[in-house]
């Protein structure tokens, strides 16, 4: 059965595949509580980019705006690609699991290789504006990650986030249960949490190959 990423909610993905939300995975733990000492260069860069989102209408940016002037500056600058993984935009992810065979566009995702994506580890999901979004982030970057755990055919985490204006959840899957942490607001002090977050993704996703 043919399935486009867009029509699935935590609900669908859970009655189809067996997977439940919990509280705690240690893997999500272990890379929230990751520690990070900013330069001064950093400290400039990510406070000028969260005021540009809070004083520049950053909640009534579009989908292109929000990636190219606020998204994409954030991860880019977190200096993640390098030749064994990188970050790519826009690519087609498929697989077939169970009696799905599953597609949609990545918005974002951190996969091995570095001219075109191969194993995936981490995949995002963003949304156009912080008012009014259509249909469940949550669920269209969980079924990404199931594709991703597919293709990595083990049972070690699958990172992932859903973006929805200034807001970022960032979420783990292992085996059959998700995790998704609490908000973290990007255009406020918490820019450099998440900026911490993508820091330590790069040395969880090192592990994982």
């Amino acid at each position: 059965m043919k399935s486009n990423f867009s029509e699935w909610t935590l609900d669908k993905i859970d009655d189809a595949f067996g997977t439940v939300q919990v509280d705690n995975i240690p893997e999500l733990d272990e890379l929230l509580a990751f520690e990070y000492e900013f330069n001064d260069y950093e400290k400039r860069y990510l406070t000028t980019l969260a005021d540009k989102y809070l004083h520049f209408g950053g909640d009534d940016w579009n989908e292109v705006e929000l990636e190219n002037k606020f998204i994409s500056p954030l991860i880019v600058f977190a200096d993640i690609d390098n030749k064994k993984f990188a970050y790519f935009l826009e690519r087609e992810l498929t697989g077939v699991v169970g009696e799905y065979e599953l597609t949609g566009k990545v918005d974002g995702m951190i996969a091995s290789g570095y001219r075109n994506p191969r194993k995936p580890y981490f995949c995002l999901k963003e949304y156009k504006r912080q008012t009014d979004p259509n249909g469940d982030p949550r669920g269209q970057a969980v079924i990404a990650m199931i594709v991703g755990q597919h293709h990595n055919n083990d049972s070690k985490p699958v990172y992932g986030c859903y973006i929805v204006g200034k807001s970022w959840h960032f979420m783990v899957l292992k085996g059959k249960e998700y995790a998704i942490s609490n908000v973290f607001v990007g255009s406020d002090n918490e820019i450099f949490d998440i900026y911490r977050i993508l820091k330590g993704l790069r040395v969880h996703i090192e592990r994982l190959m």
